[in-house]
């Protein structure tokens, strides 16, 4: 496998007609601590995208291993419910919550001057868990209009109409996916966003409803101790042929060395490209960039 080198223009473009990346922060931290851990991520993805980062609506207490770096940071929030302490909420208002949140960053992101076309999302942990589940709720949506001959999906749980979401980038993101939509999604492999995110009793197997098939770029540490479900994420619920995995010798966190950088942002441009978008390449393209089997 050749050695991916970083070519980063020096000048970084005006990004207000770039293709938009939603970026959602994982539990206990917030947008601004996403984008500070995402530093090196952004020096090339600035070239090619426009990346807007989204504040949760839940505030919750710092994670702990964020608050010798970032205690100064807060508040800090959460998608999700992690911890038994943390307030419950029915499924419903968390979706509507989770919804507005999104629509407001999206929103606020359109009157600071951004016009590309939203087509990617990118999450961190429990962010990237919420990313891949907005995949496979636009999925349903989609598989539904195509049973009931339709040309058009009906709005997503966010509330925006048109969207199509073309990709994740997941950095250690867990299994189990949420159910956005439970008035359509029935499938038992799903957990309710009104439970702990990974309070769930796994099925034997992952239904075909829940099987993501938007292609998906999964980031594992191998270091992090929540490996075991990053994998499950990768393994049971992403259809073979459509994820690319990149393992980096790393913990629970973004990665920012320039070698595991680059072989993330050359999957997520090779992704890119394959779904129509424009990219401005800032590593070397490997010769044979494959979807892991």
């Amino acid at each position: 496998m050749p050695t991916l080198g970083s070519k980063i223009p020096t000048i970084a473009p005006d990004s207000t007609h770039l293709p938009r990346i939603l970026c959602l922060h994982g539990g206990g931290v917030n947008a601004a601590i996403f984008k500070a851990q995402s530093r090196s991520l952004i020096r090339h993805l600035q070239h090619s995208f426009r990346l807007v980062w989204a504040d949760a609506p839940f505030f919750c207490d710092p994670h702990p291993d964020v608050i010798q770096v970032y205690g100064s940071y807060g508040p800090f929030r959460r998608w999700l419910r992690w911890l038994n302490e943390h307030a419950g909420v029915d499924a419903e208002s968390c979706i509507d919550e989770i919804g507005y949140s999104i629509r407001t960053a999206m929103e606020e992101d359109d009157r600071e001057g951004g016009r590309g076309e939203w087509v990617g999302l990118m999450g961190f942990s429990q962010g990237a868990k919420l990313a891949a589940s907005i995949l496979l709720e636009q999925q349903a949506r989609e598989d539904k209009a195509r049973r009931e001959g339709k040309k058009e999906w009906d709005t997503c749980s966010i509330g925006i109409p048109g969207l199509n979401w073309r990709f994740g980038v997941l950095l250690a993101g867990r299994a189990p996916l949420l159910n956005l939509n439970p008035g359509l999604m029935t499938s038992q492999a799903l957990v309710s966003t009104a439970n702990i995110a990974e309070g769930f009793e796994f099925v034997g197997s992952v239904d075909d409803d829940s099987m993501l098939k938007q292609p998906t770029i999964h980031v594992l540490g191998m270091a992090d101790p929540g490996l075991h479900l990053h994998r499950r994420l990768y393994e049971e619920y992403c259809e073979e042929g459509t994820k690319i995995l990149v393992e980096w010798e790393g913990a629970h966190r973004v990665p920012i060395k320039s070698d595991t950088v680059d072989r993330v942002v050359g999957a997520i441009y090779e992704v890119s490209e394959d779904k129509g978008v424009d990219i401005t390449w800032t590593v070397d393209r490997r010769s044979s960039w494959t979807y892991a089997e």
